[in-house]
Order: structure tokens, then C-alpha cells, then sequence
């Protein structure tokens, strides 16, 4: 059946743009006639020196993916901050004591453990891309209705448009429209917890750390700045974080200031304040007859580990592999969007992102809550793991996305 695209990405975040942008790089699928659904493209980031509140911990991995169409590269150098170490511990112990782990990039044999930055930039740097320019359509509007059929999706946008594809792909977040359409269910689970964000100055510098403290009701992590500042995210209660979102300042960085123990000296706000509800979400199923999920549609983590957007780039990686290896073999574009054709795909990245959910939303119970562990179980649970070479080696190779069944553009240019 003759269709409008052969590939068409349903939300245009960080993990959706960045799969149509691979699509559009790949030699094997440069026939397609990909299109992105985005009612919102993000535009050229202002030039203020301000860095934005939404951050995230870029992995290696998510690093290289970037880096093969060119929007690593094209982030400045003021927007990226390289972590080197990272240390975690309980708040009934010490940094460096026995309820603590350090991750050391020197232990690891890599330069950084991973690079924080403002998600705009990356957002920017890749609509900004030469393959996304060059070969991906922008649809201006938001999808309402999704038909599914043997032979073609059938998408009709807010404005009344109406498209045909081979392939639709479920981008569009955790509240994903396009996969309740689709007819594929979700296992939820709601923490009952709200993460406060902001930027903060501090006496003493980050050293180029990430620091996490695991409080009763939530861990608090300083992600260094580029600026020198950090970035704060505090998971807590609903109330809690709200009340620091419109508290006066001074309880503010008081309140900060204890919860992370003083380890950076006296805290000052420099930034906006925000917090956001969070969630567990997982899709039974990653795909169906010409449609297939990725990214936080597919699967909505807690943000403790800061895996989230890191998970969705493998998956958008891990898919345009998968068919472009359909591609390569003699599968034509019609093939692509098949079942058959998605069931590897979804073998793939639903085992691998099953273990990383339940790693993150295991050590968030284990040590969040009334029902976490007790202090002197939580103390020898951290010491055990910074003492236990093969535990800390599989931690520090899955925050770096080096772990795991990688796709070949997340893996070492070296291997």
C-alpha cells in the first residue's frame, strides 16, 4: 500500500526527535520518508548564560548515540558538565563512611561518568542536526486519532490532517495518547512522591561530584554545573516539595543545606523552583501491527538513578538498528512497520528496561518510606555494595550504558 511516510514519530522530546534523526542518518534507510507529530518544536535556546532548570545525567552511551548524527558535538561547552565521581550514602551515615559507595571514573578506566545538561540544548542540537533537517518533515499538531491496520497507520492530527505510514512510533511521554490508541496497556504505580528541582550555589565547590542522600522520604542529589553551580532534585513528599517551590528563600536553603548534610557548605537559591509528581509506568506490550513505543511512552522510571532519558535513547537507537538490519537484508519499507518485524525490537529493550525498572523502583522501596529498610540494614547494604567489586562494576556499568546488550551506536567506537 502506497502511504504519506514510511516512518512517522509521534512526539518530538529528546528520545523522539533523536530516533527520527537516526532514522535519517542511517545509510540503510535513507529511502524513508520519515515525519515527526511535535505541536510544540523546541527553538534556539537563548544566549543569557542561564542554564535551564530541566537537566538531565547524560550516560556514555546516550553520549555516542548522540554524537553519531552530530548534536553532541553541537552543544557548548558552558552547557555540559562532566561528573567524575559520584557518591552516595544513607542519612544515618558519612560520605566516605560505612553507609556510603564512591563511583570513580578512574576506577572505571573512562574519562567522566557521564555529563550533565540542560535538556533544552539537547533538544536543540538535535532538530538543529543536518539529517534532521535535511530528511524529517515536522508535523505542526497533536495526534487524535490512531487506526491501526494490516496493511498502513492511519494517523489524523488536532487540525484536521490526515496521514498514512507504514511505521508510527509512540514517543510521546508517559501520559502517551498515541498508546492508549493503540489498544496497549500500562502497569502504573504511583510513588506518592513529588521531585523538587532547582539550581543552587554552595559554599565549598562540587568538585565535578554527583552527590545523593538518602532521606526517609526520599533521596536529595547535587548534579554539578558546568557554572559551578548544582542542580538540585529532591525527591519528597507532594507537600513538601510544593512548600519549597513557594517557601521564602532562607527556609529554603536551610532546609537543603541539612538534607544534604552540609557537604557543600552554606546553600544559596540561584535558580527558578519546580517540582513534578512521580510515577512508575510500563507498557505490557512495546508493539503492535504498525505501531511500536519508545522512551517513557514505553516506560516512565523514578528519577533517582537518573536513567530515564538515557533508557529511551537506547531504545531509539536499539529500534532504528533493528530496522535497519530488516532493511539491509531485503525487507522492504512496507516490511518495516510488520509485527514480526517489531517483535525483536520489543525482545530487546522490554528485558533489558524490565531490569533496569526494577532495579530503580527496587532500591527507591528499599530505602525510601516507612517501609524501607531499617537504618543499620540500609548502612550494610551500602558498605557491602562500595566493598563488593562484581556489585559495584554492574552499578557503575549500567548508570554509564555500557552494560547490557547494547546497540552497536552505543557501544565503544573501540569494540
Amino acid at each position: 500500500m502506497r502511504t504519506d511516510f514510511d516512518l512517522v514519530v509521534i512526539g518530538g522530546g529528546i528520545v523522539g526527535a533523536c530516533a527520527a534523526a537516526l532514522a535519517a542518518a542511517h545509510p540503510d534507510l535513507s529511502k524513508l520518508k520519515i515525519a515527526l507529530v511535535e505541536a510544540n518544536p523546541p527553538q534556539s535556546p537563548p544566549n543569557d548564560g542561564e542554564i535551564d532548570v530541566r537537566v538531565s545525567a547524560f550516560s556514555r552511551a546516550s553520549e555516542r548515540i548522540l554524537d553519531s548524527f552530530g548534536a553532541w558535538s553541537a552543544i557548548g561547552a558552558a552547557h555540559v558538565s562532566p561528573y567524575v565521581d559520584m557518591v552516595v550514602w544513607d542519612a544515618a551515615g558519612k560520605p566516605g563512611g560505612s553507609a556510603s559507595i564512591h563511583f570513580s571514573a578512574a576506577a572505571s578506566r573512562e574519562p567522566n561518568l557521564g555529563h550533565i545538561v540542560e535538556n533544552r540544548q539537547v533538544h536543540w542540537a538535535i532538530y538543529s542536526s543536518a539529517a534532521f533537517r535535511s530528511r524529517v518533515t515536522v508535523l505542526r499538531a497533536q495526534l487524535t486519532s490512531l487506526e491501526l491496520g494490516e496493511d498502513a497507520a492511519q494517523l489524523t492530527l488536532s487540525d484536521g490532517r490526515r496521514y498514512s505510514t507504514q511505521l508510527a512510533v509512540g514517543a510521546d511521554g508517559a501520559d502517551s495518547t498515541s498508546r492508549a490508541l493503540a489498544g496497549i496497556e500500562a502497569s502504573t504505580h504511583d510513588y506518592r512522591q513529588a521531585a523538587f528541582v532547582t539550581h543552587v550555589r554552595t559554599a565549598h565547590p562540587h568538585r565535578r561530584t554527583a552527590w545523593q542522600r538518602f532521606l526517609p522520604q526520599g533521596p536529595i542529589a547535587f548534579l554539578p554545573l558546568a557554572d559551578g553551580r548544582s542542580s538540585i532534585v529532591w525527591t519528597t513528599t507532594p507537600e513538601h516539595a510544593a512548600r519549597c517551590v513557594s517557601d521564602e528563600a532562607a527556609n529554603v536553603e536551610l532546609a537543603i543545606e541539612q538534607a544534604i548534610d552540609g557537604i557543600l557548605g552554606k546553600v544559596t537559591l540561584a535558580g527558578p523552583r519546580a517540582s513534578f509528581p512521580l510515577r512508575l509506568v510500563h507498557a505490557r506490550r512495546y508493539c503492535a501491527q504498525r505501531f511500536v513505543l519508545i522512551g517513557d511512552a514505553a516506560h516512565t522510571v523514578h528519577p533517582l538513578a537518573g536513567q530515564g532519558v538515557n533508557l529511551g535513547l537506547l531504545d531509539a537507537a536499539a529500534l532504528i538498528e533493528t530496522l535497519a538490519q530488516e532493511r539491509a537484508s531485503g525487507a522492504s519499507a512496507e516490511a518495516l512497520g510488520e509485527k514480526r518485524a517489531l517483535r525483536r525490537y520489543e525482545r530487546w529493550r522490554k528485558s533489558e528496561n524490565t531490569l533496569a525498572v526494577g532495579l530503580i523502583d527496587g532500591l527507591n522501596r528499599l530505602f525510601s518510606g516507612s517501609r524501607g529498610l531499617n537504618a543499620p540494614l540500609r548502612r550494610w547494604g551500602l558498605n557491602a555494595v562500595d566493598r563488593l567489586p562484581l556489585i559495584k562494576d554492574f552499578l557503575m556499568s549500567r548508570a554509564l550504558g555500557t552494560g547490557g546488550e547494547l546497540p552497536q551506536l552505543a557501544q565503544s567506537r573501540r569494540s
